[in-house]
């Protein structure tokens, strides 16, 4: 009965599911999901105990504190992914190594390679799921998770999530540049505000207002101290008043972007949030970039890291389960400890956001190379 499952697994190719595919696929995902069942909760318990205090001291809703939960599991889980499938896939395949039932299916001709096909439709899906959080619920997720700490969990949160919110130059176009001297995000409201305009590289005028404050309801923002000067070629036009209301080509964030705020948005608007700090010369446009081609390079490590895992725990071991696992963390951790120097060094420096995503991918794709034909022996 057994000789003939192989043979049909051998024989089916690249068809359809046969019964060991779907077996091992089922151990594949369903171990993966047990793995973040187990450890979210942990996290979330970590977590409490670290800002229990905290959080009663500023009397924080039940209710915000239920919703942050819950997009700290989803951030909690997306950076931790890496260790979760790693350590889930090295674990089942020990136990699968330890049962003999890889010997018995490698035995009866089948090839290495094939063995591994349905760990590959396992991390395909995974990637595909990773892909699509990372586009749209991550940077939901994100905002939640940081607005919260930085509001009710930290000191001065609201001033720090705004980063170095004084002096802020801006360009908001090709011919207008912003300058203010301070934001308020309670108030929604900039002091020794300035606007110039330019046309062919010669000023034409500049606005300025002792404050500026923005009107959600009609999309305005208010000018106290207004004061328009106009350039002209015989002498110039002013215009003063002590409140103005007008309309401007930047948005709020313009003023004084959340340090966070690349990982809040979503791909389209992180692709246009791009364009237009790169338009603008923005010096943390590194920054912006490493969030983007995570999205990318993130679902890409789970095939990585998957045929490393299946490599190194394939085969019988004398330590059982404990070295294939004690490797397995090693690995994992290794992994997601490169991925974070390199993109803080991508985010401080002038080394290429590009490459300090995908290196890590690149190096341990090259690790997963070599063992990989090591384990086809």
């Amino acid at each position: 009965m057994i000789k003939t499952t192989f043979d049909k697994f051998s024989l089916r190719g690249f068809g359809g599911l046969t019964i060991i595919d779907k077996y091992i696929l089922k151990r594949y995902l369903g171990t993966f999901a047990v793995m973040l069942l187990l450890f979210a909760p942990i996290g979330m318990i970590i977590d409490i105990s670290e800002k229990i205090n905290k959080m009663i001291e500023n009397k924080v809703p039940v209710l915000k504190i239920a919703i942050y939960y819950y997009h700290f599991t989803i951030y909690f889980m997306n950076n931790l992914f890496p260790i979760f499938l790693f350590i889930s896939v090295i674990w089942f395949t020990s136990k699968l190594a330890n049962d003999t039932e890889i010997i018995a299916i490698l035995s009866s001709g089948i090839s290495f390679t094939r063995f591994m096909r349905p760990y590959i439709i396992g991390a395909s899906i995974i990637s595909f799921i990773v892909l699509l959080m990372g586009f749209w619920v991550i940077p939901v997720s994100s905002e939640g998770y940081n607005n919260f700490r930085y509001t009710y969990l930290r000191n001065n949160g609201k001033e720090l999530m705004r980063g170095d919110n004084t002096d802020v130059y801006r360009q908001i176009s090709e011919k207008e540049f912003i300058y203010v001297n301070s934001f308020n995000n309670e108030s929604k409201m900039a002091f020794n505000f300035s606007l110039e305009h330019f046309e062919k590289e010669k000023l034409a005028y500049k606005i300025t207002a002792s404050r500026i404050k923005w009107n959600p309801k009609d999309k305005t923002y208010s000018l106290y101290d207004y004061t328009k000067r106009i350039v002209g070629t015989e002498g110039d036009v002013i215009e003063k008043s002590p409140e103005k209301k007008m309309k401007f080509n930047f948005d709020l964030e313009d003023l004084a972007p959340v340090v966070y705020i690349a990982e809040t948005l979503s791909l389209g608007d992180l692709n246009s949030f791009i364009d237009k700090e790169r338009k603008r010369g923005s010096s943390n446009i590194n920054v912006y970039l490493v969030v983007l081609y995570k999205k990318y390079s993130v679902p890409v490590s789970a095939f990585i890291l998957t045929i490393i895992a299946v490599s190194v725990s394939a085969m019988k071991r004398r330590g059982g389960m404990g070295a294939s696992l004690a490797i397995g963390i090693a690995v994992a951790f290794s992994f997601v400890f490169i991925d974070k120097i390199f993109g803080v060094l991508a985010e401080k420096s002038s080394f290429s956001p590009l490459l300090a995503v995908w290196l890590p991918n690149i190096v341990f794709g090259i690790l997963a190379v070599y063992l990989l034909r090591n384990a086809k022996r």
